[in-house]
Protein backbone atom coordinates (compact mmCIF):
# COMPACT_ATOMS: atom_id res chain seq x y z
CA UNK A 1 0.00 0.00 0.00
CA UNK A 2 1.16 3.45 -1.37
CA UNK A 3 1.38 6.45 0.84
CA UNK A 4 0.74 4.66 4.03
CA UNK A 5 -2.96 4.74 3.62
CA UNK A 6 -5.05 1.71 2.25
CA UNK A 7 -7.15 1.62 -1.17
CA UNK A 8 -10.70 2.84 -1.14
CA UNK A 9 -12.71 0.68 -3.84
CA UNK A 10 -15.56 3.09 -3.58
CA UNK A 11 -13.76 6.55 -3.57
CA UNK A 12 -11.33 5.51 -6.00
CA UNK A 13 -8.91 6.74 -4.19
CA UNK A 14 -6.63 6.66 -0.75
CA UNK A 15 -7.34 7.05 2.62
CA UNK A 16 -4.55 8.53 4.28
CA UNK A 17 -3.78 6.53 7.47
CA UNK A 18 -0.37 6.89 9.63
CA UNK A 19 0.26 4.98 12.49
CA UNK A 20 -0.31 7.24 15.28
CA UNK A 21 0.58 6.78 19.13
CA UNK A 22 -3.14 7.30 20.03
CA UNK A 23 -4.11 4.21 17.95
CA UNK A 24 -1.36 1.92 19.18
CA UNK A 25 -1.83 2.89 22.58
CA UNK A 26 -6.11 2.95 22.15
CA UNK A 27 -5.84 -0.49 21.04
CA UNK A 28 -3.25 -1.74 23.60
CA UNK A 29 -5.45 -0.33 26.63
CA UNK A 30 -8.82 -1.28 24.84
CA UNK A 31 -7.25 -5.30 24.66
CA UNK A 32 -6.67 -5.41 28.27
CA UNK A 33 -10.39 -6.74 28.35
CA UNK A 34 -8.74 -9.59 26.83
CA UNK A 35 -6.41 -9.94 29.79
CA UNK A 36 -9.12 -10.54 32.27
CA UNK A 37 -11.19 -13.11 29.90
CA UNK A 38 -7.77 -15.02 29.77
CA UNK A 39 -6.97 -14.69 33.01
CA UNK A 40 -10.68 -16.13 34.37
CA UNK A 41 -10.27 -19.20 31.60
CA UNK A 42 -6.58 -20.20 33.28
CA UNK A 43 -7.32 -19.67 36.66
CA UNK A 44 -10.17 -21.85 36.94
CA UNK A 45 -8.44 -25.26 35.89
CA UNK A 46 -5.56 -24.25 38.58
CA UNK A 47 -8.08 -23.41 41.33
CA UNK A 48 -9.84 -27.01 40.64
CA UNK A 49 -6.62 -28.47 40.79
CA UNK A 50 -6.08 -27.36 44.63
CA UNK A 51 -6.80 -29.93 47.37
CA UNK A 52 -7.82 -26.91 49.72
CA UNK A 53 -10.47 -25.62 47.13
CA UNK A 54 -11.89 -28.47 46.91
CA UNK A 55 -12.20 -29.86 50.58
CA UNK A 56 -13.54 -26.72 50.59
CA UNK A 57 -16.25 -26.64 48.17
CA UNK A 58 -16.52 -29.57 46.76
CA UNK A 59 -15.51 -32.33 49.34
CA UNK A 60 -16.98 -35.37 46.69
CA UNK A 61 -14.46 -34.42 44.71
CA UNK A 62 -11.58 -34.21 47.36
CA UNK A 63 -12.55 -37.15 48.36
CA UNK A 64 -12.12 -38.98 44.93
CA UNK A 65 -8.32 -37.16 43.83
CA UNK A 66 -7.08 -37.53 47.40
CA UNK A 67 -8.65 -39.91 49.91
CA UNK A 68 -10.18 -42.54 47.66
CA UNK A 69 -8.04 -42.07 43.88
CA UNK A 70 -7.32 -45.87 44.43
CA UNK A 71 -10.87 -46.29 44.13
CA UNK A 72 -11.69 -44.54 41.04
CA UNK A 73 -11.20 -44.32 37.17
CA UNK A 74 -8.00 -42.33 36.31
CA UNK A 75 -10.96 -40.47 33.75
CA UNK A 76 -13.23 -39.91 35.87
CA UNK A 77 -12.18 -38.38 39.32
CA UNK A 78 -12.90 -34.86 38.79
CA UNK A 79 -16.33 -36.03 37.19
CA UNK A 80 -18.42 -33.56 39.25
CA UNK A 81 -21.50 -31.03 37.73
CA UNK A 82 -21.00 -28.65 40.82
CA UNK A 83 -17.21 -28.50 39.87
CA UNK A 84 -17.99 -28.06 35.80
CA UNK A 85 -20.53 -25.25 36.76
CA UNK A 86 -17.73 -23.37 38.72
CA UNK A 87 -16.25 -22.85 35.64
CA UNK A 88 -18.87 -22.75 33.10
CA UNK A 89 -21.49 -20.55 35.08
CA UNK A 90 -19.40 -17.75 34.04
CA UNK A 91 -19.90 -18.51 30.29
CA UNK A 92 -23.96 -18.58 31.12
CA UNK A 93 -23.60 -15.03 32.43
CA UNK A 94 -21.49 -13.76 29.54
CA UNK A 95 -24.15 -15.11 27.04
CA UNK A 96 -26.89 -13.68 28.55
CA UNK A 97 -25.06 -10.14 29.20
CA UNK A 98 -23.91 -9.62 25.76
CA UNK A 99 -27.43 -8.90 24.40
CA UNK A 100 -27.33 -6.09 26.76
CA UNK A 101 -23.98 -4.75 25.55
CA UNK A 102 -24.98 -4.86 22.33
CA UNK A 103 -27.49 -1.98 23.00
CA UNK A 104 -24.94 -0.14 25.37
CA UNK A 105 -22.46 -0.53 22.09
CA UNK A 106 -24.53 0.63 19.88
CA UNK A 107 -26.23 3.83 21.77
CA UNK A 108 -23.69 4.84 24.33
CA UNK A 109 -20.89 3.62 22.48
CA UNK A 110 -17.73 1.09 22.62
CA UNK A 111 -15.97 3.12 25.35
CA UNK A 112 -18.55 3.11 28.07
CA UNK A 113 -19.62 -0.81 27.00
CA UNK A 114 -15.74 -1.53 28.40
CA UNK A 115 -16.16 0.64 31.11
CA UNK A 116 -19.37 -1.01 32.66
CA UNK A 117 -17.15 -4.85 31.76
CA UNK A 118 -14.55 -3.17 34.20
CA UNK A 119 -16.96 -2.65 37.09
CA UNK A 120 -18.53 -6.46 36.77
CA UNK A 121 -15.08 -7.61 36.65
CA UNK A 122 -13.90 -5.92 40.07
CA UNK A 123 -17.41 -6.77 41.73
CA UNK A 124 -16.87 -10.40 40.54
CA UNK A 125 -13.11 -10.33 41.91
CA UNK A 126 -14.47 -9.14 45.03
CA UNK A 127 -16.93 -11.89 45.68
CA UNK A 128 -14.81 -15.05 44.30
CA UNK A 129 -11.43 -13.79 46.23
CA UNK A 130 -13.73 -13.33 49.77
CA UNK A 131 -15.85 -16.56 49.03
CA UNK A 132 -17.03 -18.63 51.78
CA UNK A 133 -19.39 -20.71 50.18
CA UNK A 134 -20.45 -22.47 46.79
CA UNK A 135 -23.49 -19.84 46.27
CA UNK A 136 -20.75 -16.85 46.48
CA UNK A 137 -18.33 -18.41 44.26
CA UNK A 138 -20.77 -18.56 41.68
CA UNK A 139 -22.61 -15.77 41.84
CA UNK A 140 -18.47 -14.29 41.78
CA UNK A 141 -17.99 -16.06 38.71
CA UNK A 142 -21.92 -15.29 37.30
CA UNK A 143 -20.58 -11.24 37.98
CA UNK A 144 -17.54 -12.44 35.76
CA UNK A 145 -19.73 -13.36 33.31
CA UNK A 146 -21.38 -10.04 32.66
CA UNK A 147 -17.49 -8.57 32.58
CA UNK A 148 -16.95 -10.77 29.68
CA UNK A 149 -20.10 -10.61 27.84
CA UNK A 150 -19.40 -6.59 27.34
CA UNK A 151 -15.54 -6.95 26.93
CA UNK A 152 -16.22 -9.20 24.05
CA UNK A 153 -18.82 -7.37 22.55
CA UNK A 154 -16.83 -4.17 22.43
CA UNK A 155 -12.91 -4.80 22.83
CA UNK A 156 -13.07 -6.56 19.11
CA UNK A 157 -15.42 -3.92 17.43
CA UNK A 158 -13.32 -0.64 19.30
CA UNK A 159 -10.10 -2.24 17.59
CA UNK A 160 -11.30 -2.48 14.11
CA UNK A 161 -12.83 0.61 14.15
CA UNK A 162 -9.83 2.31 14.90
CA UNK A 163 -7.08 0.85 13.30
CA UNK A 164 -6.24 1.56 9.51
CA UNK A 165 -7.14 -1.29 7.71
CA UNK A 166 -3.20 -2.50 6.51
CA UNK A 167 -2.74 -3.19 10.68
CA UNK A 168 -6.07 -4.10 11.61
CA UNK A 169 -5.44 -7.79 11.81
CA UNK A 170 -2.63 -7.02 13.64
CA UNK A 171 -4.23 -4.49 16.20
CA UNK A 172 -7.62 -7.09 16.42
CA UNK A 173 -5.00 -9.79 17.50
CA UNK A 174 -4.01 -7.82 20.48
CA UNK A 175 -7.23 -8.95 22.16
CA UNK A 176 -6.36 -12.67 21.73
CA UNK A 177 -2.67 -11.93 22.97
CA UNK A 178 -3.70 -10.83 25.89
CA UNK A 179 -6.43 -13.67 26.18
CA UNK A 180 -3.31 -15.95 26.21
CA UNK A 181 -0.93 -13.74 28.44
CA UNK A 182 -3.81 -13.88 30.98
CA UNK A 183 -3.65 -17.96 30.48
CA UNK A 184 -0.06 -17.50 31.63
CA UNK A 185 -0.44 -15.20 34.32
CA UNK A 186 -3.12 -17.14 36.08
CA UNK A 187 -0.92 -20.57 35.64
CA UNK A 188 1.81 -19.25 36.67
CA UNK A 189 0.03 -17.39 39.79
CA UNK A 190 -1.56 -20.69 40.25
CA UNK A 191 1.45 -22.57 40.05
CA UNK A 192 3.09 -20.07 43.38
CA UNK A 193 -0.11 -20.30 45.40
CA UNK A 194 -0.01 -24.00 45.36
CA UNK A 195 2.94 -23.87 47.28
CA UNK A 196 1.33 -21.57 50.11
CA UNK A 197 1.00 -23.25 53.15
CA UNK A 198 -2.29 -22.67 55.24
CA UNK A 199 -4.80 -23.72 52.35
CA UNK A 200 -5.29 -20.11 51.65
CA UNK A 201 -3.32 -20.15 48.09
CA UNK A 202 -6.68 -20.21 45.90
CA UNK A 203 -8.13 -17.04 47.28
CA UNK A 204 -4.90 -14.99 46.38
CA UNK A 205 -5.27 -16.68 42.77
CA UNK A 206 -8.92 -15.41 42.10
CA UNK A 207 -7.59 -12.22 44.43
CA UNK A 208 -5.17 -11.33 41.51
CA UNK A 209 -7.88 -10.68 38.64
CA UNK A 210 -8.65 -7.65 40.20
CA UNK A 211 -4.83 -6.33 38.32
CA UNK A 212 -6.57 -7.37 34.79
CA UNK A 213 -9.69 -5.46 35.94
CA UNK A 214 -8.20 -2.57 37.16
CA UNK A 215 -5.99 -2.18 33.82
CA UNK A 216 -9.15 -2.55 32.18
CA UNK A 217 -11.42 -0.22 33.73
CA UNK A 218 -8.31 2.54 33.61
CA UNK A 219 -8.20 2.14 30.25
CA UNK A 220 -11.64 2.23 29.21
CA UNK A 221 -11.27 5.86 31.37
CA UNK A 222 -8.45 7.12 29.09
CA UNK A 223 -9.19 6.08 25.46
CA UNK A 224 -11.21 7.77 22.91
CA UNK A 225 -14.15 6.16 21.25
CA UNK A 226 -14.66 5.35 17.41
CA UNK A 227 -15.34 7.65 15.19
CA UNK A 228 -17.69 5.03 14.05
CA UNK A 229 -19.56 5.16 16.87
CA UNK A 230 -19.58 8.73 17.53
CA UNK A 231 -20.63 9.62 14.07
CA UNK A 232 -23.38 6.52 14.43
CA UNK A 233 -24.69 8.54 17.96
CA UNK A 234 -24.93 11.65 15.96
CA UNK A 235 -21.97 13.36 16.93
CA UNK A 236 -20.29 14.46 13.79
CA UNK A 237 -17.84 17.37 14.62
CA UNK A 238 -16.47 14.86 17.54
CA UNK A 239 -16.53 12.07 15.14
CA UNK A 240 -14.44 14.36 12.85
CA UNK A 241 -11.79 15.22 15.26
CA UNK A 242 -11.16 11.85 17.14
CA UNK A 243 -11.02 10.68 13.23
CA UNK A 244 -8.01 13.29 12.69
CA UNK A 245 -6.28 12.81 15.80
CA UNK A 246 -6.19 8.91 15.30
CA UNK A 247 -4.68 9.17 11.78
CA UNK A 248 -2.40 11.56 12.52
CA UNK A 249 -3.73 13.75 8.99
CA UNK A 250 -6.18 16.69 8.04
CA UNK A 251 -6.55 14.76 4.93
CA UNK A 252 -9.58 12.41 6.35
CA UNK A 253 -12.69 13.96 4.61
CA UNK A 254 -13.18 11.01 2.08
CA UNK A 255 -12.89 8.48 5.06
CA UNK A 256 -15.51 10.34 7.14
CA UNK A 257 -17.75 11.15 4.61
CA UNK A 258 -17.98 7.34 3.59
CA UNK A 259 -18.68 6.77 7.44
CA UNK A 260 -21.25 9.15 7.87
CA UNK A 261 -23.12 7.67 4.50
CA UNK A 262 -22.36 4.30 6.47
CA UNK A 263 -24.11 5.76 9.42
CA UNK A 264 -26.70 7.24 7.57
CA UNK A 265 -27.83 3.67 6.38
CA UNK A 266 -27.58 2.14 9.74
CA UNK A 267 -29.76 4.37 11.33
CA UNK A 268 -32.32 3.25 8.77
CA UNK A 269 -32.02 -0.16 10.28
CA UNK A 270 -34.74 0.21 13.04
CA UNK A 271 -34.03 -3.31 13.95
CA UNK A 272 -30.48 -4.49 13.47
CA UNK A 273 -31.42 -8.10 14.71
CA UNK A 274 -34.32 -8.75 12.64
CA UNK A 275 -32.18 -7.32 9.24
CA UNK A 276 -29.35 -9.82 10.52
CA UNK A 277 -31.48 -12.42 8.93
CA UNK A 278 -32.01 -10.67 6.12
CA UNK A 279 -30.54 -12.37 2.57
CA UNK A 280 -28.09 -9.83 2.31
CA UNK A 281 -26.40 -10.57 6.00
CA UNK A 282 -26.53 -14.62 5.31
CA UNK A 283 -22.97 -14.70 4.46
CA UNK A 284 -21.86 -13.14 7.19
CA UNK A 285 -23.79 -14.17 9.92
CA UNK A 286 -23.25 -17.89 8.64
CA UNK A 287 -19.63 -17.55 8.77
CA UNK A 288 -19.58 -15.78 12.36
CA UNK A 289 -21.90 -18.34 13.78
CA UNK A 290 -19.27 -21.13 11.80
CA UNK A 291 -16.40 -19.85 12.83
CA UNK A 292 -17.62 -19.35 16.84
CA UNK A 293 -18.95 -23.10 16.84
CA UNK A 294 -15.61 -24.15 15.25
CA UNK A 295 -12.93 -22.73 17.56
CA UNK A 296 -14.82 -24.29 20.77
CA UNK A 297 -15.07 -27.67 19.34
CA UNK A 298 -11.20 -27.54 17.81
CA UNK A 299 -11.09 -28.27 22.07
CA UNK A 300 -8.81 -25.78 23.18
CA UNK A 301 -10.95 -24.36 25.97
CA UNK A 302 -10.99 -27.94 27.26
CA UNK A 303 -7.69 -27.75 27.10
CA UNK A 304 -7.13 -24.69 28.99
CA UNK A 305 -10.07 -24.88 31.25
CA UNK A 306 -8.69 -27.77 32.43
CA UNK A 307 -4.99 -28.36 32.04
CA UNK A 308 -3.41 -28.86 35.52
CA UNK A 309 -6.70 -31.39 35.68
CA UNK A 310 -6.00 -33.08 32.12
CA UNK A 311 -2.23 -33.65 32.90
CA UNK A 312 -2.97 -34.92 36.48
CA UNK A 313 -5.28 -36.92 34.86
CA UNK A 314 -2.80 -38.47 32.67
CA UNK A 315 -0.29 -39.09 35.46
CA UNK A 316 1.59 -36.07 36.34
CA UNK A 317 1.49 -35.28 40.08
CA UNK A 318 -0.16 -31.98 40.93
CA UNK A 319 3.14 -29.57 41.09
CA UNK A 320 4.13 -31.31 37.68
CA UNK A 321 0.74 -30.78 35.81
CA UNK A 322 0.40 -26.84 37.11
CA UNK A 323 4.02 -26.45 35.27
CA UNK A 324 2.87 -28.13 32.10
CA UNK A 325 0.22 -25.41 31.84
CA UNK A 326 2.65 -23.16 32.53
CA UNK A 327 4.40 -24.54 29.65
CA UNK A 328 1.33 -24.26 27.20
CA UNK A 329 0.59 -21.33 28.67
CA UNK A 330 3.75 -19.88 27.49
CA UNK A 331 3.83 -21.03 24.21
CA UNK A 332 0.04 -19.75 23.14
CA UNK A 333 1.49 -16.39 23.69
CA UNK A 334 4.29 -16.87 21.61
CA UNK A 335 2.44 -18.02 19.07
CA UNK A 336 -0.23 -15.77 19.10
CA UNK A 337 2.35 -13.04 18.57
CA UNK A 338 3.38 -15.05 15.39
CA UNK A 339 -0.19 -14.01 14.33
CA UNK A 340 0.26 -10.84 14.95
CA UNK A 341 2.78 -10.63 12.54
CA UNK A 342 1.66 -12.80 9.82
CA UNK A 343 -2.34 -12.17 9.14
CA UNK A 344 -1.32 -9.30 7.22
CA UNK A 345 0.56 -10.47 5.05
CA UNK A 346 -0.18 -13.90 4.74
CA UNK A 347 -4.04 -13.33 4.68
CA UNK A 348 -6.49 -15.05 7.44
CA UNK A 349 -6.95 -18.45 5.01
CA UNK A 350 -3.75 -20.07 4.86
CA UNK A 351 -3.21 -19.35 8.30
CA UNK A 352 -6.60 -21.19 9.36
CA UNK A 353 -5.69 -23.95 7.10
CA UNK A 354 -1.97 -25.21 7.74
CA UNK A 355 -3.42 -24.78 11.71
CA UNK A 356 -5.95 -27.37 10.50
CA UNK A 357 -3.45 -29.63 9.46
CA UNK A 358 -0.91 -29.73 12.48
CA UNK A 359 -4.34 -29.37 15.24
CA UNK A 360 -5.97 -32.42 13.23
CA UNK A 361 -2.09 -34.42 13.64
CA UNK A 362 -1.08 -33.58 17.15
CA UNK A 363 -4.48 -34.43 18.28
CA UNK A 364 -4.81 -37.98 16.57
CA UNK A 365 -1.28 -39.02 17.98
CA UNK A 366 -2.07 -37.67 21.71
CA UNK A 367 -4.91 -40.06 21.56
CA UNK A 368 -3.27 -42.92 20.73
CA UNK A 369 -0.81 -42.53 23.28
CA UNK A 370 -2.95 -42.18 25.65
CA UNK A 371 -5.01 -45.18 24.33
CA UNK A 372 -2.02 -47.38 24.82
CA UNK A 373 0.08 -45.92 28.04
CA UNK A 374 -3.50 -44.66 30.29
CA UNK A 375 -5.89 -47.07 31.55
CA UNK A 376 -8.91 -46.59 33.67
CA UNK A 377 -6.92 -48.51 36.78
CA UNK A 378 -3.45 -48.09 36.07
CA UNK A 379 -1.05 -45.26 34.44
CA UNK A 380 1.93 -46.94 31.93
CA UNK A 381 2.98 -43.04 31.27
CA UNK A 382 6.88 -43.09 31.30
CA UNK A 383 8.52 -39.65 32.05
CA UNK A 384 9.17 -39.49 28.01
CA UNK A 385 5.88 -40.36 26.71
CA UNK A 386 5.05 -37.50 29.58
CA UNK A 387 6.70 -35.27 27.99
CA UNK A 388 5.96 -35.96 24.57
CA UNK A 389 2.06 -35.60 25.56
CA UNK A 390 3.24 -32.33 26.58
CA UNK A 391 4.64 -31.41 23.48
CA UNK A 392 2.20 -32.71 21.40
CA UNK A 393 -0.49 -30.29 23.39
CA UNK A 394 1.97 -27.82 22.77
CA UNK A 395 2.09 -28.14 19.07
CA UNK A 396 -2.33 -28.01 18.59
CA UNK A 397 -2.08 -24.95 21.20
CA UNK A 398 0.90 -23.01 19.37
CA UNK A 399 -1.32 -23.59 16.08
CA UNK A 400 -4.26 -22.78 17.37
CA UNK A 401 -2.97 -19.36 18.91
CA UNK A 402 -1.92 -18.15 15.39
CA UNK A 403 -5.10 -19.67 13.66
CA UNK A 404 -8.43 -19.85 15.55
CA UNK A 405 -7.77 -18.20 18.44
CA UNK A 406 -7.55 -15.17 17.29
CA UNK A 407 -9.33 -15.42 13.60
CA UNK A 408 -12.39 -16.32 15.00
CA UNK A 409 -12.93 -12.60 16.31
CA UNK A 410 -11.46 -10.46 14.41
CA UNK A 411 -12.60 -12.21 11.02
CA UNK A 412 -16.47 -11.57 12.57
CA UNK A 413 -15.43 -8.06 14.07
CA UNK A 414 -14.49 -6.84 10.48
CA UNK A 415 -16.95 -8.26 8.04
CA UNK A 416 -20.54 -6.99 9.03
CA UNK A 417 -21.58 -3.62 8.15
CA UNK A 418 -22.11 -0.72 10.30
CA UNK A 419 -25.96 -1.33 10.53
CA UNK A 420 -25.68 -4.77 11.58
CA UNK A 421 -22.23 -4.82 13.59
CA UNK A 422 -23.84 -4.33 17.08
CA UNK A 423 -25.83 -6.71 16.57
CA UNK A 424 -23.62 -9.02 14.48
CA UNK A 425 -20.97 -8.66 16.91
CA UNK A 426 -23.57 -9.81 19.85
CA UNK A 427 -24.61 -12.86 18.25
CA UNK A 428 -20.93 -13.55 17.65
CA UNK A 429 -20.10 -13.83 21.16
CA UNK A 430 -23.59 -15.19 22.01
CA UNK A 431 -22.69 -18.62 20.43
CA UNK A 432 -19.11 -18.78 21.38
CA UNK A 433 -19.99 -18.19 25.26
CA UNK A 434 -22.70 -20.79 24.53
CA UNK A 435 -20.32 -23.25 22.69
CA UNK A 436 -17.68 -22.07 25.25
CA UNK A 437 -20.74 -23.01 28.44
CA UNK A 438 -21.50 -26.36 26.63
CA UNK A 439 -17.83 -27.82 26.12
CA UNK A 440 -16.91 -26.16 29.98
CA UNK A 441 -19.72 -27.95 31.29
CA UNK A 442 -19.82 -31.15 29.87
CA UNK A 443 -15.68 -31.94 29.24
CA UNK A 444 -14.63 -33.84 32.65
CA UNK A 445 -17.66 -35.53 31.75
CA UNK A 446 -16.63 -36.65 28.33
CA UNK A 447 -13.34 -37.46 29.40
CA UNK A 448 -14.65 -40.12 31.66
CA UNK A 449 -16.61 -41.22 29.03
CA UNK A 450 -15.00 -41.14 25.86
CA UNK A 451 -11.43 -41.56 27.79
CA UNK A 452 -8.58 -40.92 25.05
CA UNK A 453 -11.28 -40.73 22.49
CA UNK A 454 -12.27 -37.43 23.54
CA UNK A 455 -8.86 -36.20 21.39
CA UNK A 456 -9.92 -38.21 18.15
CA UNK A 457 -13.86 -36.70 19.15
CA UNK A 458 -11.84 -33.12 18.47
CA UNK A 459 -9.68 -33.74 15.67
CA UNK A 460 -13.04 -34.73 13.92
CA UNK A 461 -14.33 -31.25 14.32
CA UNK A 462 -10.72 -30.02 12.90
CA UNK A 463 -11.00 -32.13 9.92
CA UNK A 464 -14.84 -30.81 9.37
CA UNK A 465 -13.62 -26.76 9.93
CA UNK A 466 -10.63 -27.00 7.73
CA UNK A 467 -12.72 -28.10 4.95
CA UNK A 468 -15.11 -24.98 5.43
CA UNK A 469 -12.50 -22.77 5.58
CA UNK A 470 -11.23 -24.37 2.09
CA UNK A 471 -14.31 -23.69 0.10
CA UNK A 472 -16.42 -21.02 2.23
CA UNK A 473 -14.66 -18.50 3.51
CA UNK A 474 -13.20 -15.50 2.13
CA UNK A 475 -10.18 -13.81 1.92
CA UNK A 476 -10.78 -10.47 4.17
CA UNK A 477 -6.94 -9.16 4.50
CA UNK A 478 -6.16 -5.58 3.64
CA UNK A 479 -9.91 -4.94 2.59
CA UNK A 480 -11.34 -1.36 4.55
CA UNK A 481 -13.96 -2.08 6.77
CA UNK A 482 -16.61 -0.50 5.06
CA UNK A 483 -16.66 -1.74 1.81
CA UNK A 484 -16.44 -6.01 2.55
CA UNK A 485 -19.90 -6.54 0.70
CA UNK A 486 -18.53 -4.99 -2.88
CA UNK A 487 -14.68 -5.99 -2.63
CA UNK A 488 -15.38 -9.91 -0.72
CA UNK A 489 -18.99 -10.89 -0.80
CA UNK A 490 -19.92 -9.92 -4.06
CA UNK A 491 -16.88 -11.57 -5.69
CA UNK A 492 -16.99 -14.95 -3.60
CA UNK A 493 -17.87 -17.89 -5.63
CA UNK A 494 -21.10 -18.91 -3.20
CA UNK A 495 -21.72 -16.08 -1.02
CA UNK A 496 -22.32 -13.65 -3.97
CA UNK A 497 -25.92 -14.65 -4.79
CA UNK A 498 -26.88 -13.70 -1.62
CA UNK A 499 -25.62 -10.47 -1.90
CA UNK A 500 -26.68 -9.53 -5.36
CA UNK A 501 -30.34 -10.48 -5.97
CA UNK A 502 -31.09 -8.91 -2.34
CA UNK A 503 -29.45 -5.49 -3.01
CA UNK A 504 -31.09 -5.19 -6.41
CA UNK A 505 -34.42 -6.17 -5.04
CA UNK A 506 -34.53 -4.22 -1.78
CA UNK A 507 -31.78 -1.72 -1.14
CA UNK A 508 -31.97 -0.02 -4.50
CA UNK A 509 -35.58 0.96 -4.19
CA UNK A 510 -34.98 2.35 -0.69
CA UNK A 511 -31.57 4.35 -1.69
CA UNK A 512 -33.46 5.80 -4.58
CA UNK A 513 -36.73 6.72 -2.79
CA UNK A 514 -34.12 8.22 -0.01
CA UNK A 515 -32.08 10.11 -2.68
CA UNK A 516 -29.12 8.20 -2.99
CA UNK A 517 -27.44 6.46 -5.80
CA UNK A 518 -25.28 4.37 -4.82
CA UNK A 519 -23.65 4.25 -8.60
CA UNK A 520 -22.85 7.97 -8.37
CA UNK A 521 -19.93 7.55 -6.01
CA UNK A 522 -18.14 4.99 -8.97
Amino acid sequence: MAGGGFTSGAAGGEFEAKITPIVIISCIMAATGGLMFGYDVGVSGGVTSMAPFLKKFFPTVYRKTVEEKELDSNYCKYDNQGLQLFTSSLYLAGLVATFFASYTTRRLGRRLTMLIAGFFFLCGVVLNAAAQDLAMLIVGRILLGCGVGFANQAVPVFLSEIAPSRIRGALNILFQLNVTIGILFANLVNYGTNKIKGGWGWRLSLGLAGIPAVLLTVGALLVVDTPNSLIERGRLEEGKAVLKKIRGTDNIEPEFLELVEASRVAKEVKHPFRNLLKRRNRPQIVISIALQIFQQFTGINAIMFYAPVLFSTVGFGNDAALYSAVITGAVNVLSTVVSIYSVDKLGRRLLLLEAGVQMFLSQVVIAIILGIKVKDDSNDLSKGFAVLVVVLVCTFVSSFAWSWGPLGWLIPSETFPLETRSAGQSVTVCVNLLFTFVIAQAFLSMLCHFKFGIFLFFSGWVFIMSFFVLFLLPETKNVPIEEMTERVWKQHWFWKRFIDDDYTADEKVANVSNGYDPASRL
